[in-house]
């Protein structure tokens, strides 16, 4: 018994592992192909479109500022200096930019020496000299400037942009300071996620706009970043904090200015929809392994219960076929037993007969006087011969059973046939307790079949009978009903055999004449009656039908074509 627990135990390890790595590995790979390629074309495209976003940026500002500077232009080539350096002149043309755009917060006039002839604007600027500051020199030397954030002799951090013009021989200069609060919030339009944010630094690293995170103008933020060499391409990279949080960055040149335009966000934001991703790839591959183990598992129990069921089955057969075999062997040996028996049986029959011719000669002759004990001695040699038929009676049954000779198809009459079948087992059934009811209808028609058969059905439907009756009631209130008659399309002999017995459940119900299917314990049933009596009453050309209520009894209904 523990070699096949083991050698189940084996298997199901077996088909279990192959159940689970078989469709597991394979799902683990394409899916682990799967969420490369996709994580991979998901971080491309949200790179591509964050690019996208800082060079749309970049030319916004660089429009704005080369827009600015258009509007100085127009202004020192369509004025000369003598008229700008008029208050009231210089405050129309102001009046006319402010139209144009309100990012302008005051506009200035400087001579080639750097004093600040004519100013509009809210603070007390005019006579200043500007010779030696750094904005001027380069718009003296260039012809055009656009400042960092400085906080110049107003104290207040601002940028200028300059343009310069030399007219009858000399330099001047218009000045215009930008208003830092529109600037900053043209800057700082960018949104992306909940933490993208944009800001300006300049060469030096300095912030040229405020940060929404944390960082005011003119100071340094603190983390360093690297500065891209190209003016024209935009360049990704991640990057960490003080704190340890990651950023990714997007960094680009503008053109109009030395001034680095950088876009940030927090990695789990940039990326949240790849690992939004990345979660459900998780939950998908979790929930798909776990169906996978669970279908290998109900599949393994399912086949190894049902290996179990057919080694089980085989075993059952091997025993039924060995209990088979020896109740053919103990039917030839019953043949063989009977044939002996009915020799020594046709002796004592003929010394009987001879007894009797004596008895009666002697009885003739007087010899013999009426008496009690001449009557007694008759009634005992009646007796014998009552005795002798019986034994010829059932020794004929026997051999007729047992008899290997090929099935002939033979006129029965069911009225007659089925009483020799009764006889054959009511001694049995008086021993049980068990009261045979007969219900023979002077209706019943007669059948074609074959007789050595029809007897074997009635005979295992009969004990079959007699077997749940005796489990339920034992050997007292058992009653067993034997009906024959007519079907109600008179087209069909009907025998029924009736039990009060336990009854059938419905699942057994189901396999009652499936081949080797038994209810009786070992040694008792061999799982072919059932099966057989179906095959033998169906080659008759009739059916065999059974209905049975479990704890009540069962029925079973032969119909067979009657003779015609």
């Amino acid at each position: 018994m523990m070699t096949k627990q083991n050698h189940y135990k084996s298997v199901r390890e077996i088909i279990l592992l192959s159940m689970i790595l078989a469709p597991l590995i394979p799902f683990i790979i394409v899916f682990g192909i799967g969420y490369y390629y996709f994580t991979t074309s998901l971080q491309t495209s949200t790179v591509a479109s964050l690019k996208r976003i800082v060079e749309d940026h970049r030319q916004m500002i660089d429009s704005f500022l080369a827009e600015r500077k258009s509007d100085l232009d127009f202004v020192i080539h369509a004025y000369n200096f003598e008229d700008l350096i008029h208050p009231e002149k210089l405050n129309e043309v102001f009046e006319l930019m402010q139209k144009m755009s309100n990012v302008y917060i005051d506009l200035g006039v400087f001579d080639e020496a750097g004093v600040h002839v004519a100013y509009h604007g809210p603070y007390k600027l005019k006579s200043q000299n500007y010779k030696d500051t750094d904005w001027f020199k380069k718009v003296m030397e260039k012809g055009y400037y656009l400042s960092d954030i400085f906080l110049g002799f107003r104290q207040v951090p601002h940028f200028v942009i300059a343009v310069a013009r030399e007219e009858n021989g000399k330099k001047w200069v218009i000045r215009a300071t930008i208003d830092s609060f529109v600037f900053n919030d043209l800057v700082k339009k960018v949104r992306i996620g909940k933490t993208g944010e944009a800001y300006i630094l300049n060469t030096d690293g300095v912030l040229q706009t405020d940060r929404r995170s944390g960082g005011n103008l003119m100071a340094k933020p603190s983390e360093s970043l690297s500065i891209p060499e190209s003016k024209l391409d935009v360049q990704t990279f991640n990057q960490k904090n003080e704190r340890g949080e990651t950023f990714f960055y997007a960094t680009t040149w503008l053109k109009n200015k030395d001034w680095l335009l950088v876009v940030r966000l927090e990695e789990v934001d940039a990326f949240s929809y790849l690992h939004t991703a990345f979660y459900l790839i998780i939950m998908t591959v979790i929930i798909g392994g776990m169906a996978v183990i669970i279908l290998a598992v109900y599949l393994t129990n399912h086949i190894l219960r049902h290996l179990t069921e057919t080694d089980a089955e085989k075993e059952q057969l091997n025993q039924q076929l060995i209990r088979a075999s020896r109740l053919a062997e103990l039917g030839e040996m019953a043949a063989g037993f009977a044939h002996e028996i009915n020799n020594p049986l046709q002796i004592i029959r003929t010394e009987q007969s001879l007894i009797e011719m004596i008895f009666s000669e002697m009885e003739d002759n007087g010899e013999f006087k009426p008496s009690e004990s001449l009557a007694e001695l008759q009634d005992s040699m009646d007796q014998i011969k009552l005795q002798i038929e019986r034994c010829a009676g059932i020794t004929q049954a026997i051999l007729k059973f047992g008899r290997q000779s090929e099935p002939v198809f033979k006129h029965i009459d069911l009225r007659r046939f089925i009483p020799e079948i009764i006889r054959m087992i009511e001694k049995k059934a008086s021993v049980q307790g068990i009261d045979i009811i007969r219900e023979l209808e002077e209706e019943t028609p007669p059948i074609h079949g074959y007789p050595g058969q029809l007897q074997q059905v009635a005979l295992n439907l009969l004990n079959n009978a007699m077997d749940a009756i005796v489990e339920k009631h034992g050997s007292q209130g058992g009653k067993l009903h034997i009906i024959t008659g007519l079907d109600a399309e008179k087209r069909f002999a009907v025998i029924m055999v009736r039990d009060n017995g336990t009854g059938i459940s419905p699942d057994n119900l189901k396999k009652i004449f499936s081949p080797f299917f038994t209810t009786k314990p070992v040694g008792r049933g061999t799982g072919l009656g059932l099966s057989v009596c179906y095959g033998i009453i169906n080659h008759m050309g009739g059916t065999m039908q059974v209905n049975s209520q479990e704890g009540m009894g069962t029925t079973f209904t032969i119909r067979l074509p009657m003779a015609i």
